[in-house]
C-alpha cells in the first residue's frame, strides 16, 4: 500500500504526515489492520526498538472534584461508584508506588483530582515528591495535578519532579462539548508552563467520546505541535453516572488504527497505552504493543486495570521487554529528561462473551484495592 509506505518513510525520518494522510490510516479497512500495524510497528521499532516502558498510577486525591469534565468518574455531580478520600500523606504515597516499582514501573504518576493545586497543595505534593524519591533513588516521577498557576511547575522540578502530565483529551473544536468549567487554551497553557520549567511534558488524548477522525486528527496534530515527550492514549472507560456513560463507540480494530496514527504522527515520542486498553483492545493488546511503547501497570485511577503479573507475562510472550532503569526511554536527539532528576526531553476477569460489537460493560470494573483502601494494590 502506497499510503503505508510514505508514511514509514516519513516516521523513519521524522517528518510530518500531511492531514489527509493521517486521515487516511483512520479509514483504512479491517482488511489492512495487520499491514497498517506492521508498517507503524517499524517506526516503533526503528526508534524504540522492542522495549516497553512500565509506569505505574498513584492517586492522591480521589474523587471530589469541582470540575464538569464528562468523562471522568470524578467529576462534579458524577454518580459513579468510585472511591472517595483526601489526600495520602508522602509515606503512603511512596508505599503505593513500591507496589508499581516492584513489577519493573521506571515511572511513577502522581494524579490528583481537581481543577489544579493551591500553593498548600504543591508544598504537599512537593515533599511526597522528595519521599519517593528518598526511598526509590531511580524513579521517574511524573505529577499530574491539574492547571499550573505561575511558578507552580518550578517548584515541582525544584523539588524532584521530572515530568508533568496535563492531557488536551480532545480537538479544540470540540473541547467545549465535554467540559464547561475550563477551556482548552487553559490546558495547552499548563502543557507549556510544564516546558518551560524543564519539567518533560506528557499530553495526550482519550479517544472513544464521540468524536470525528477529524477531531482525533486535529488533536494529535495539535499535541506534535507542542510536543510533548510522551503522549498517553486513553480509551474511554464508560462510567454509570457519568454523561459518557453510555458511549461505547470502539472497537479493538479501531483502537489499532488510532494508535497506528499517533504512531505516524508522532514518530520518535513515547506513544503510552492509557487507561481503557483492557476494555477496548482485550484480547488484541500484545498487537498493540507493536504501535506503543509504553503502557501503565496494574489499575488505574477510579477503575482496575489488568492484573500486573499478566501484563509482564503478556510484554514477554509477544516478543518485547521489560524497559529498565538504567535505559534512556527516548532516542538520543530527544533525550535528556529520562533520567531523573535532569530534566527536559522524553503517562478483570469477565463474564460469558457476548455477542459481537456489543459494549462490554462486564470489563468496567471499579477500583477498590491499592491506594486509598486496605487491599493490595494491582501490580
Amino acid at each position: 500500500m502506497d499510503l503505508l509506505k510514505t508514511l514509514v518513510d516519513k516516521g523513519l525520518r521524522r517528518e510530518t504526515p500531511t492531514r489527509e494522510e493521517a486521515l487516511a490510516v483512520l479509514a483504512t479497512s479491517d482488511d489492512d489492520l495487520l499491514e497498517v500495524v506492521t508498517a507503524a510497528g517499524r517506526v516503533r521499532r526503528h526508534w524504540f526498538g522492542r522495549r516497553v516502558k512500565l509506569n505505574y498510577l498513584v492517586n492522591l486525591k480521589s474523587g471530589l472534584c469541582p470540575e464538569d469534565c464528562s468523562y471522568c468518574s470524578q467529576r462534579l455531580g458524577s454518580e459513579a461508584g468510585i472511591l472517595k478520600y483526601s489526600w495520602l500523606k508522602p509515606d503512603q504515597a511512596s508505599e503505593a508506588a513500591a507496589a508499581g516499582l516492584a513489577g519493573g514501573a521506571k515511572r511513577v504518576c502522581l494524579v490528583a483530582s481537581g481543577r489544579g493545586p493551591t500553593d498548600k497543595d504543591v508544598d504537599r505534593v512537593s515533599e511526597t515528591i522528595r519521599t519517593i524519591k528518598e526511598q526509590h533513588e531511580d524513579v521517574e516521577v511524573c505529577a499530574c495535578l491539574g492547571l499550573l498557576s505561575d511558578g507552580q511547575a518550578e517548584r515541582l522540578r525544584a523539588a524532584g519532579a521530572d515530568a508533568y502530565n496535563h492531557n488536551l483529551n480532545t480537538s479544540e473544536a470540540t473541547y467545549g462539548d465535554i467540559t464547561t468549567t475550563h477551556t482548552y487554551a487553559d490546558r495547552v497553557d499548563t502543557v507549556r508552563k510544564a516546558h518551560a520549567a524543564g519539567l518533560s511534558a506528557c499530553s495526550g488524548l482519550i479517544a472513544g467520546m464521540g468524536e470525528t477522525d477529524e477531531d482525533l486528527v486535529d488533536v494529535v496534530f495539535s499535541l506534535r505541535e507542542l510536543d510533548p515527550d510522551s503522549v498517553p492514549v486513553n480509551f474511554l472507560i464508560p462510567f454509570e453516572g457519568t454523561p459518557l456513560g453510555k458511549e461505547w463507540n470502539l472497537t479493538p480494530q479501531r483502537c489499532l488504527r488510532i494508535l497506528a496514527m499517533v504512531r505516524f504522527v508522532c514518530p520518535d515520542v513515547e506513544v503510552r497505552i492509557a487507561g481503557g486498553r483492557e476494555v477496548h483492545l482485550r484480547t488484541l493488546q500484545p498487537l498493540a504493543l507493536h504501535l506503543a511503547n509504553s503502557i501503565f501497570l496494574g489499575d488505574y485511577l477510579t477503575s482496575e486495570g489488568q492484573a500486573g503479573k499478566a501484563d509482564l507475562e503478556m510484554i514477554a510472550d509477544a516478543g518485547f521487554e521489560v524497559e529498565g532503569t538504567d535505559q534512556v526511554t527516548l532516542p538520543e536527539h530527544r533525550a535528556g529528561g529520562c533520567h531523573p532528576g535532569e530534566g527536559g526531553g522524553c503517562g478483570s476477569a469477565s463474564a460469558a462473551t457476548p455477542e459481537a460489537g456489543e459494549p462490554r460493560t462486564d470489563l468496567v470494573a471499579v477500583r477498590r484495592r491499592g491506594a486509598g483502601t486496605d487491599l493490595a494494590p494491582n501490580a
